[in-house]
């Protein structure tokens, strides 16, 4: 069972680690409590559907949504222009996603097909 504790501290947790891993990537005019404050509304947002146990599919696109909204806030709050690798960044996760359901899709598109009927007459 998932305890709200548990959730709390494994989502600051990650809320640091991503703040001090982008603070590394980014310009030194941009610094960590920036960065902070710019991702931490979609980590709360990701931890309340994590405790609400949203369904796994509808969890990995609802964080990648959440990190495109981040890297675009993130730009916003930058002083100056970010590097373009943190821009693709930004969009990656919705991509690998985008590419992994597209997969499932295509894998399970003879499952959605009727199969022909034969018709003697």
């Amino acid at each position: 069972m998932r305890h709200p504790l548990d959730i709390v501290a494994m989502f600051a947790a990650l809320w640091l680690l991503a703040s001090m891993m982008l603070d590394a990537l980014t310009p030194k005019e941009l610094t960590a409590i920036m960065i902070a404050v710019a991702i931490g509304p979609a980590i709360v947002i990701t931890a309340v559907f994590y405790y609400l146990r949203c369904p796994r599919t509808d969890f990995a696109v609802i964080f990648a949504a959440l990190w495109l909204i981040s890297d675009i806030a993130i730009a916003f709050v930058s002083p100056t222009q970010l590097p373009h690798f943190l821009i693709v960044l930004g969009f990656l996760p919705a991509l690998v996603i985008g590419a992994v359901l597209h997969w499932q899709r295509f894998q399970r598109r003879h499952e959605q097909l009727p199969a022909p009927s034969v018709k003697r007459s």
